[in-house]
């Protein structure tokens, strides 16, 4: 699997900070007067930083990493939070898995680790710029949900999907056993 993410040139640059300051996932800091890729699995790769460098010390790589092949426990569609029905069938007597979009990605073991025997509804806080907890409120509240989990990458977007999961509980009215999983940016699952 291949993924970018930034390079900062050392030579070029001048430390004046536009680079961290746009950096929405906190991945560069100022260093010793010179920026730096402080957490490259933050990363998001989507170049934010890029423009606002005025010496131009900042691009893009491509690591190399491994990538692995499973079997699908997908058992239903759509599995987008936002086009999902809130009364579809397939809610009745589930064990919820909401995910945060990227986590998929990030985690080889994914689908059996997380997906195996649940229904998956996904979102991205941050690309769809959404609180999701007034749809997941409505799922929770209008099925008979077993249980629930969540699973976020530790990158501070990602915190939007457990506060929704959260609010959506409470909500709803409903006492459900629950989990929340924080994974790396490398897949790895975070212990509290």
């Amino acid at each position: 699997m291949i993924r970018k993410i930034i390079k900062i040139d050392q030579e070029k640059c001048k430390g004046c900070g536009l680079c961290a300051d746009a950096c929405k996932e906190e991945a560069i800091a100022i260093v010793d007067g010179k920026a730096k890729l402080v957490r490259d699995e933050y990363c998001d790769g989507l170049g934010n930083c890029l423009p606002l460098c005025p010496t131009r010390a900042i691009s893009f790589e491509e690591p190399e990493t491994p990538a692995k092949n499973h079997e699908s426990e997908l058992r239903q569609w759509p599995i987008q939070i936002r086009l999902v029905p809130a009364n579809a069938p397939f809610f009745e007597n589930a064990h919820l898995l909401i995910a945060a979009d990227c986590t998929a990605y990030t985690c080889g073991e994914f689908h059996n680790k997380f997906m195996k025997n649940k229904i998956v509804i996904i979102g991205c806080p941050k690309l769809d710029s959404a609180d999701y907890s007034a749809k997941l409120t409505e799922i929770i509240a209008g099925n008979s949900i077993k249980s629930v989990a969540v699973v976020r990458i530790e990158v501070p977007c990602c915190s939007g999907m457990e506060q929704a999961a959260i609010t959506a509980l409470k909500n709803s009215g409903k006492i459900l056993p629950w989990q929340s999983y924080t994974l790396t940016t490398g897949g790895k699952i975070l212990e509290d």
